[in-house]
């Protein structure tokens, strides 16, 4: 019943609308000559059948593995596969048509990897350690009980951030695809999962470039012997601006400003030009010329692919620890350092009794990860399909996290020093919160150090270093997505594509350069990505472990790791994450934060629009939904069991040959 490949003897004809079926299994018409090249893991069409892509296994079971004409997952009239060969290898032969076929065969010829594992390790360290780690986390650790915090952070890490974080960097590197194409192989009805997660870079690339582009102001700035933001004799400054550092005997009023709050509200940001989010003003075309650099930075590290942004990380991903180091040993031998470190760690044990705690705790540790934006599918898809990825799921999160406690210390002996000076409490100084803490408490307390200029010219390169291989990922993200989806347009034209894309990111940020740009700024940060990736992820972590099947994906894990994950993994993707996504998700929905901004309060009307805003995305997936459901054939059950099969196969490297996965 089965021939070896070489045997010449016909097997049974499989004629246009006759059954192809024999002895239980599907054969071919013999007239298409099976020809295997093992050349550099390629894969060539036979000469009589060049629609066919013959792919080999090494040890697998000879289950047939085909991709039907249709590619809608029915198995028609024309498609046929070679019985399993006796010998110790054994054959699946795929049918793969039209643009689908081109695709795949681009997919295994010309997908790129890393030149060397430390560059995918960096890339995902730099994309997960941002400006967040920075201002978010110390704020909110002492907001929520200080030392107590870390115990329901470390919870929500290990059940929560940790399992999605691995999840997806196991889904990219076993389908080596970007976030679109990627769910023909897991879950083709939730595909618009893609163009969502899509949606939301590009949102967040449109603002998160901009606080880049108030460092950078910041940057250039510093290169003076008196930092601008030291003295209240500038033409920006007001009568309120008081400078208790260095004056004696000064007191500081309830309508004191500092110098440096003056700097960033009147000369950085010009709020004051502004009536708020209905009256943003006009263009500042200082911030515009600095947010131009940057892009043009970000094109020049991305353009080529992972192969040159894989060694700017090298800079990007390890200047900041450097500097954070440098800053914590001169934060630490500072006068009344202590209290900031005090008031940071002592715990307030009934806060654990509270549930924004807990919510807090939540969004923190996934947001800093960053799963649900696409970037780690797309990081992991340029890796060798044996890399341990469990090893580097855990390893970049420890990283990540550990990054985010000593830029506590950091931060916080500084709002020590600051309080000492101020003679106040450590409460009254650290009321800042987001990019106000850095650019404005922390840049005052820097410019009162003795050899000021060079820690703040160090200070903002590093905010600019975590903020650009942060912009490197999210636009990667969109980069891999769109070109694995359409790789007969995109996938020779990469450097116009990024090109186009960077343009679309710097002409959608021109609202966050207006005088009120800081406000739509703060309206993008609140819900243009929270609800939106919570709910992305929760649906990811349900097509995944409910619909693709959490023994298939265990055993893909199993098939590039070598061993399959523990009953930990299995509860905590299958139950524990989706609860905690789906926890944090109606928290957020049912509470909506309160946005205000110095002394403007966000109209009710925002709030809408910032629903919108977030709705704008994830409205894609139940609109693929309806519309996979209307253009797939057969009957409603049909074509929901169509909608949720995978659609191809994965190819999978074995050795020099390429094999389905099925």
């Amino acid at each position: 019943e089965t021939e070896p490949l070489t045997s010449k003897k016909d097997v049974s004809d499989c004629n246009q609308g006759e059954d192809c079926k024999e002895n239980g299994l599907l054969v071919r018409n013999p007239k298409s000559a099976l020809r295997l090249v093992e050349d550099g893991n390629k894969v060539h069409p036979s000469q009589g059948d060049k629609g066919e892509a013959a792919q080999i296994s090494n040890g697998y079971s000879g289950v047939q593995s085909s991709v039907p004409c249709n590619g809608m997952g029915d198995v028609e009239d024309a498609q046929c596969t070679v019985p399993a060969a006796t010998t110790t290898t054994t054959t699946t032969t795929s049918t793969t048509c039209g643009a689908e076929g081109q695709q795949q065969l681009m997919e295994l010829e010309d997908r790129e990897t890393w030149s060397k594992k430390i560059d995918f390790l960096l890339s995902v360290i730099g994309y997960a350690v941002d400006l967040g780690n920075v201002w978010r986390f110390p704020y909110i650790c002492y907001q929520n009980g200080g030392g107590a915090f870390l115990i329901p952070y470390t919870i929500m890490a290990i059940f929560g951030g940790i399992p999605l974080f691995y999840m997806e960097l196991a889904l990219g590197q076993y389908h080596r695809n970007g976030c679109i194409s990627i769910w023909r192989k897991i879950c083709p009805i939730f595909k618009g999962i893609g163009f969502a997660i899509c949606i939301i870079d590009l949102y967040v690339a449109s603002y998160y470039n901009t606080i880049m582009a108030w460092a950078f102001y910041y940057l250039v700035s510093s290169f003076t012997a008196e930092l601008p933001w030291t003295s209240c004799t500038n033409a920006w400054n007001t009568g309120n601006c008081t400078n208790y550092f260095r004056k004696d005997n000064v007191s500081w009023s309830l309508h004191s400003v500092s110098p440096a709050e003056e700097f960033y509200t009147r000369q950085v940001l010009q709020v004051h030009r502004s009536n708020g989010l209905d009256d943003l003003g006009g263009i500042s075309w200082q911030l515009t010329l600095c947010l131009l650099l940057i892009f043009t930075i970000v094109y020049f590290s991305i353009w080529k692919g992972v192969k040159t942004s894989g060694k700017v990380v090298w800079v990007t991903a390890t200047f900041p620890y450097i500097i954070l180091f440098i800053l914590l040993v001169r934060g630490a031998t500072l006068p009344g350092a202590w209290r900031g470190v005090l008031y940071y760690l002592k715990p307030d044990w009934q806060k654990l009794l509270a549930t924004e705690v807990w919510v807090d705790a939540a969004a923190q540790i996934f947001f800093s990860l960053g799963p649900g934006f696409g970037v780690l599918l797309a990081y992991a898809s340029y890796n060798k399909f044996h890399n341990n990825c469990y090893q580097d799921a855990l390893v970049t999160s420890t990283v990540n996290c550990v990054t985010s406690f000593v830029s506590g210390f950091v931060i916080f002996t500084v709002l020590g020093y600051m309080a000492e000076m101020r003679n106040e409490d450590v409460s009254e100084v650290a009321k800042d919160t987001g990019p106000s803490l850095l650019f404005i408490t922390y840049a005052e307390a820097i410019a009162n150090m003795p050899a000021s200029t060079f820690f703040a010219i160090i200070f903002f390169l590093m905010l600019l270093t975590l903020g650009l291989d942060s912009t490197f990922a999210g636009l990667e993200g969109v980069i891999t997505g769109v070109l694995d989806e359409f790789p007969h347009v995109w996938s020779k034209r990469r450097e116009l594509f990024v090109l186009g894309l960077t343009i679309v990111c710097f002409l959608g940020s021109l609202a966050t350069l207006t005088f009120g740009g800081a406000y739509v700024v703060k309206l993008f940060e609140e819900y243009a990505t929270g609800p939106a990736v919570l709910t992305i992820v929760f649906l990811e972590a349900v097509a995944v472990a409910w619909f693709y099947g959490i023994t298939q994906f265990c055993n893909d894990v199993k098939e590039m790791v070598g061993f399959t994950p523990g009953w930990y993994w299995r509860v905590c993707w299958v139950a524990i994450s989706p609860i905690f996504l789906l926890f944090v998700t109606c928290s957020f929905l049912s509470n909506p934060p309160e946005l205000r901004l110095f002394d403007y309060n966000y109209p009710y009307w925002t709030t809408v629009v910032g629903y919108c805003i977030g709705t704008s995305s994830i409205i894609c997936i139940p609109i693929y939904m309806v519309y996979r459901l209307i253009i797939t054939p057969g009957t409603l059950k049909e074509r929901i069991l169509k909608s949720i099969t995978p659609e191809t196969a994965t190819e999978i490297p074995f050795g020099d040959i390429r094999m389905n996965a099925v």
